[in-house]
């Protein structure tokens, strides 16, 4: 649980930091170009003016553009790691998909609104943890999906929330003492 909490948070926060180093950006963008004039000063020609702007732009996107290149790094290596922790295996066995489908009791196991559990009869067997970020191949990572839901979640990483709701619902068709933790990622190798 922990370990899905620190990795959807990192990879918030990025996201976030991201989009705030963009909009720094746009906004130096914006400012560099509009033209700075004092009161008293002579006209300039045009290849000064033009040099003046060239000269703010490149002072104002020197540092959020570092800092963009730093994140897209950071994103690299994110996405590398997730890449080398891919379980060799994708789709999961005869076995498993019997097995989770039977836990689940051929339901959708997925979240409808407002905390529900889906009503759709399951059709898909999906990685709760998405195979593309790492998720294993193992039936504590499976979740039975209808085709509706399956779509919806795509290869995002669930929140911890999300985790956490899931495994309440599991309760409710669940046998006593049956394993109710969903999500399973992959060691790196």
């Amino acid at each position: 649980m922990k370990d899905l909490k620190r990795i959807y948070w990192t990879r918030v926060g990025l996201r976030l930091a991201f989009a705030a180093t963009m909009m720094w950006l746009a906004v130096s963008l914006a400012l560099a170009f509009i033209p700075k004039t004092s009161a008293g000063t002579k006209t300039s020609t045009v290849s000064e003016v033009f040099r003046g702007m060239v000269d703010g732009v490149v002072a104002a996107v020197i540092l959020p553009g570092l800092l963009a290149i730093v994140l897209t790094v950071i994103a690299g290596v994110i996405t590398a790691r997730d890449v080398r922790r891919r379980d060799p295996a994708r789709r999961f066995t005869r076995q498993q998909r019997r097995e989770g489908m039977a836990r689940a009791g051929g339901q959708c196991e997925m979240e409808a609104g407002l905390g529900r559990r889906c009503s759709r009869p399951a059709e898909h067997g999906d990685h709760f943890y998405p195979w593309s970020k790492g998720g294993s191949t193992s039936l504590q990572n499976f979740v039975a999906s209808c085709a509706r839901c399956n779509r919806a979640k795509g290869a995002r990483v669930p929140s911890p929330r999300q985790q956490e709701r899931l495994e309440r619902r599991r309760l409710g068709y669940l046998a006593p003492g049956a394993a109710l933790s969903v999500g399973e990622r992959q060691p790196l190798p």
